[in-house]
């Protein structure tokens, strides 16, 4: 498995060949078609992101010393969104994830192409997984 900095510069370089925004919309919205559906059973309350303008679910659950997670949106785009972090959290240690920013998303431009309920929605996405890294490192 690549480090997460290797799956930021993974990201980075896959952006890095699209010539246009329309181009990485399209991406981004790919991105989110290969995700897998998320079990019905999390699509609960509880499990919904504060502070997303569009619905999304998350479902993150301790497996030996990582966080493997889960989530679903029912918009396109925010879907991509989720396909992106997770390929930068998926499995990573509670110290990965909480030592981690999110640089390579300004480096490849997204969050200055983003609405800012979008750009909001992502943030308290990636705070929800990081909350959830805590819990587990407590």
């Amino acid at each position: 498995m690549m480090t997460l900095d290797e799956a930021k510069q993974e990201i980075i370089d896959e952006f890095a060949f699209f010539e246009d925004w329309q181009e990485k919309y399209a991406h981004i919205i790919e991105l989110g078609r290969e995700l897998p559906p998320l079990d019905e059973a999390y699509k609960t309350p509880s499990h919904l992101v504060k502070g997303c303008q569009s619905q999304v679910w998350l479902h993150a659950e301790p497996v030996e010393d990582t966080l493997h997670l889960h989530a679903e949106s029912d918009a396109l785009i925010v879907q991509g969104l989720i396909a992106i972090v997770l390929r930068v959290y998926q499995d990573r240690t509670p110290d990965e994830i909480l030592g981690s920013d999110l640089g390579f998303l300004e480096e490849i431009g997204l969050l200055s192409h983003l609405s800012m309920n979008r750009t909001n929605g992502l943030h308290s996405m990636v705070n929800t997984i990081r909350a959830h890294a805590a819990a587990m490192n407590s």
